[in-house]
């Protein structure tokens, strides 16, 4: 009767893929992972609430009350309180987060899908396509961004649409040069050649071999970009140019608010509170990702 191999522990956690390995690694990081839950919780009430709070409660994010104007957060059913014209804070701010997290999720997914793509094409097939797209890259970095966005934002009508494909447009640089630098190094790897020896594809290596080794990058990247994007976000409603009232953002909110600092202190405190935990929890949840999928560490 053959015998039965029992692998230790150790001989277990390496077999292991690496992505079993971070994602165990990700679950243990008590930090990333409540900064991961703040930020469903807060793309899942910004979602769901509104309505439930328009239906039960009777609040309106545009309805108007000039008697109501300034009212403290916990004051007359209004939970936020009230801004200078008398709607209720906590529903606009739902609203608000609606438009703010779509922008940063969908300009954030765009501008890497973009960069990955660019990236990959210039690191793999380097010659003409290289010196092209590295002379792109080198002209959008020699313009300030800042300067970008404001041309562009005073051209087309700040919608949030709009702003979405600017962002994503203006956004994907610095992922192009970090997916070039890896695919670089990647395709001289011996897998690389082991592939091209066989018979694969450029469009086969790129994708099935180059992208999944750089795909760690790619998901740490992404949680970077979508944290930017809502103080980009924040700073062009801040200087006029994003998306406009009525529709509420969280930029435009701060920005509304700077008039009444004295007369309504909380209106400037709750979007700002919201901005600050929403890209902290971005960010935390970056680093966390990016301690999980680095294979040095997990190898420690």
């Amino acid at each position: 009767m053959p015998s039965i191999v029992k692998l230790d522990p150790a001989e277990k956690r390496r077999a292991r893929s690496l992505w079993q390995v971070a994602f165990a690694h990700f679950l243990r990081d008590r930090l990333s992972m409540l900064a991961l839950l703040t930020l469903l919780l807060l793309t899942v009430a910004c979602i769901i609430a509104p309505p439930i709070l328009e239906d039960t409660f009777g609040l309106n994010a545009t309805r108007t009350a000039v008697t109501d104007r300034f009212q403290l957060p916990g004051t007359e059913g209004h939970l936020l309180g009230t801004d200078h014209l008398g709607r209720d804070q906590l529903i606009r701010i739902l609203y608000g987060g609606r438009i703010s997290l779509a922008i940063a999720y969908s300009a954030s997914v765009l501008a890497v899908l973009i960069g990955v793509t660019l990236g990959l094409a210039s690191g793999y097939y380097s010659g003409r396509i290289d010196d092209l797209i590295t002379w792109l890259i080198n002209t959008l970095n020699a313009i300030p961004p800042l300067f970008l966005l404001l041309v562009a934002a005073a051209l087309w009508q700040p919608s949030a649409e709009v702003l979405i494909l600017i962002l994503a447009a203006l956004g994907w640089i610095g992922t192009s040069r970090l997916v070039r630098g890896e695919t670089l190094a990647l395709k001289e790897r011996d897998f690389v050649l082991a592939a091209r020896a066989v018979g694969a594809s450029n469009l086969r290596i790129a994708l099935l071999h180059i992208l999944p080794n750089i795909l760690p990058l790619i998901i740490v990247t992404l949680t970077i970009i979508a944290g930017n994007l809502i103080l980009t976000e924040s700073g062009l409603s801040y200087l006029g140019v994003g998306v406009q009232p009525p529709t509420p953002t969280w930029g435009n909110m701060l920005t509304d608010s700077r008039s009444y600092f004295v007369t309504g202190i909380h209106l400037v405190v709750w979007p700002g509170i919201f901005i600050l935990v929403t890209v902290l929890c971005f960010y935390l949840v970056g680093d966390g990702l990016r301690d999980a999928l680095d294979p040095r560490r997990n190898r420690r």
